[in-house]
């Protein structure tokens, strides 16, 4: 980090970087999603509605207060369904 202070780095290196934070959260987000019990679950998987619905309300309000409450209560809500 110190290195960084003290020099301007690419731009395409900055343009990359920008990339790194969503990459890791969907790879984290992506397993505990779509994968239960060491299998690939699909059909009837509550947590794939909910992820969409978290997804449109995270873009529309960039708000991760409200991204998390609402992935939390959509869970809830499908899983008692």
């Amino acid at each position: 980090m110190l290195y960084f202070s003290q020099r301007q780095v690419p731009q395409w290196f900055s343009d990359w970087m920008k990339y790194v934070p969503i990459s890791l959260f969907a790879a984290l987000v992506f397993k505990d999603v779509f994968i239960s019990n060491n299998q690939l679950d699909i059909v009837g998987n509550v947590r794939i509605i909910a992820m969409f619905l978290v997804a449109g309300v995270a873009y529309k309000t960039r708000s991760m207060a409200i991204s998390v409450i609402t992935g939390l209560a959509a869970v809830f809500l499908l899983s008692m369904i």
